[in-house]
C-alpha cells in the first residue's frame, strides 16, 4: 500500500482537533488492521487448475496419413524415375529434373501456405488483444497494441496519412481503451469503406448472374467461386493475406458462424426489406431467387469482415444487412426490369 506523504506542520499543544491516544491501544488497532487484510487476503478466489488437455486424436490421424500419402507418392515419383533411366538416360535425366522442380514448387507452396496461416493467427490475437484492452484499459498493451497495427498496415500506402496521424497523437493519450478507438477511428475508416464496396459489389454480381441464368448447377457454381473471392479480397484488404488453406478455414469459421447465428437475421431482414419496399408483388421469381441469393453473399462478407478484422468494432459502426440490402435490391430490380422490359422500337 501506497500512502500521502505528509507535509511538517506546526501546531499548538492545547489545539482541540488532537487526540492523545494510548501506545497499547495504538498497537492493537494496528494489529487489528493487519489482521483484516490477512482476512480478505483468505477470501480470494484460489486460481483454477488448468484443465487437463486431451489427446488431439483426430489430429493425429489426419497428419499420419498425409504422411503416408507424401510418402506413396515419393516412392511412385521415385519409380518413374528409375523406369525412365531403366527406358533411355535422357528420359530419365528429363524425369528427374521434372521431379525437381515439382519438389521446390511444393516447398514454396506449403511455406506461402504456412506464412499465410501465421498472418491470419496475427490478426485474429490482434483483435482479442484489442478486446482484453478495452476491458482493462491498459496503456501499456494499447501502446504496444498500436504499434503493432502500425507494423501490421506498413505496407498500405492508403494508410500513409493515417499511421501518420497515429503516430503523432498515440503519445497524447493516457488511457489504453482511447488508444484502441484512436487507432480503429484512423486506421480502419478507410478500409471498412473498401471492404463495404467489395460487399456490394460482389452481391450484385451474383444477384445479376444468378437472375438471368437458366442453370441451376451455373449458379451454385459461380455462388462458390464468387463467395471464396470476395472473402481473399476482404482478408487482403485488412492485411491477413491467406493462402488457400488460410481461405478455406476462414470460410469453414465464417460458414459455421453463419450456420449458428444468421439464419435467422437473414431471415427477418430479407423479410423487412421486400414486404417494407413492397418488392413481393413486383418481381418475378427468378429476380427473387437472384435477390435472396445477393443477401447471402452481403451476409457472408459480412461476417467475414468480423474474422478478419484486426480491430473490435467500438468506435465506428458495424455495417448491417439492412444497410446493404437496399443498395442491393435497386439494382436487382433495375436489372431485371430493364433486361425484361421490350425496347422503344419492339413490335407489340
Amino acid at each position: 500500500m501506497t500512502g500521502t506523504v505528509r507535509r511538517p506542520a506546526v501546531f499548538s499543544a492545547d489545539d482541540p482537533r488532537l487526540v492523545a491516544v494510548e501506545a497499547d491501544e495504538a498497537q492493537r488497532h494496528a494489529a487489528q488492521i493487519e489482521a483484516d487484510a490477512v482476512d480478505a487476503a483468505d477470501q480470494l478466489p484460489a486460481v483454477q487448475a488448468a484443465p487437463k488437455r486431451r489427446v488431439p486424436w483426430a489430429s493425429m490421424f489426419w497428419s499420419a496419413l498425409s504422411g503416408l500419402v507424401v510418402l506413396g507418392l515419393g516412392l511412385a515419383v521415385s519409380k518413374l524415375v528409375e523406369d525412365l533411366f531403366a527406358r533411355a538416360p535422357w528420359l530419365g535425366a528429363i524425369g528427374l529434373a521434372l521431379a525437381v522442380i515439382a519438389g521446390l514448387a511444393l516447398l514454396v507452396l506449403i511455406l506461402r501456405e504456412v506464412i499465410g496461416l501465421a498472418r491470419l493467427a496475427t490478426v485474429e490475437a490482434l483483435r482479442r488483444r484489442a478486446t482484453e484492452i478495452v476491458i482493462s484499459d491498459d496503456r501499456n498493451d494499447g501502446r504496444a497494441l498500436v504499434a503493432d497495427m502500425l507494423s501490421l498496415t506498413k505496407r498500405m500506402p492508403v494508410l500513409a496519412r493515417a499511421r501518420a496521424r497515429l503516430a503523432e497523437h498515440r503519445s497524447d493519450i493516457i488511457d489504453g481503451r482511447d488508444l484502441i478507438r484512436l487507432a480503429e477511428r484512423e486506421l480502419m475508416t478507410p478500409l471498412d469503406a473498401e471492404a463495404r464496396r467489395l460487399v456490394v459489389a460482389a452481391s450484385k454480381r451474383v444477384s445479376v448472374v444468378t437472375a438471368i441464368s437458366p442453370r441451376a448447377a451455373v449458379d451454385m457454381i459461380f455462388v462458390l467461386v464468387n463467395g471464396l473471392r470476395l472473402v481473399r479480397q476482404i482478408a487482403v484488404l485488412y492485411g491477413a493475406r491467406p493462402g488457400t488453406l488460410g481461405v478455406l478455414k476462414l470460410l469453414r469459421q465464417v460458414i459455421s458462424h453463419l450456420a449458428v447465428t444468421g439464419g435467422i437475421g437473414l431471415s427477418d431482414s430479407l423479410l423487412q426489406q421486400v414486404i417494407g419496399h413492397g418488392l413481393a408483388t413486383r418481381l418475378s421469381a427468378r429476380l427473387g431467387e437472384g435477390m435472396v441469393n445477393g443477401l447471402l453473399t452481403a451476409r457472408l462478407g459480412l461476417l467475414t469482415i468480423d474474422q478478419v478484422r484486426p480491430l473490435p468494432f467500438q468506435e465506428l459502426p458495424r455495417p448491417a444487412l439492412g444497410d446493404l440490402a437496399g443498395t442491393l435490391m435497386r439494382s436487382t430490380s433495375g436489372r431485371g426490369d430493364s433486361a425484361g422490359a421490350p425496347g422503344k422500337n419492339a413490335a407489340p
